[in-house]
């Protein structure tokens, strides 16, 4: 799922509504996903939008890699309230992403994707800048309109 090297998303916006797909939840997960769609339509003044099954996205770019060979649209930034862990998606690769993940609390980075446990191991206030910040530094080619 997602943007893999060469090959365009598999994964596109959906016409269910995140607070729907949160419902679906256990009790934990559905709370902290709560918190999350608030916290990120507050620190990107846009609204969430699922994108596939399970992940909710905000604001939307086009990319163009520079070989050519991929070619998409993608949310800015976004999460996903999994079983295991909450997934934080489009946080890395900007000016201060380094420094503000830093102060995040207790996380662990991947490729592309930032994690926790607990949504309580994080601190709100540094993810609430984190995804403001990477929000408004979309580097695509070329930026399309929500």
């Amino acid at each position: 799922m997602g943007v893999m090297a060469g090959r365009a998303p598999t994964t596109a916006p959906t016409d269910v509504r995140p607070t729907a797909f949160l419902e679906t939840l256990d009790e934990r997960r559905s709370g902290e996903g709560r918190v999350l769609l608030d916290l990120m339509r507050e620190a990107t003044g846009s609204e969430g939008v699922m994108w596939g099954p399970s992940m909710v996205g905000y604001g939307s770019f086009h990319y163009r890699s520079p070989s050519g060979g991929a070619e998409g649209t993608w949310f800015r930034v976004g999460f996903s309230p999994r079983k295991a862990r909450i997934t934080l998606y489009g946080l890395l690769g900007h000016p201060r992403s380094e420094e503000l993940i830093a102060r995040l609390g207790k996380n662990t980075v991947g490729v592309g994707c930032v994690y926790a446990t607990r949504l309580e191991h994080l601190d709100l206030d540094v993810l609430r800048e984190l995804a403001a910040h990477s929000f408004q530094d979309v580097t695509a080619v070329e930026v399309v309109d929500d």
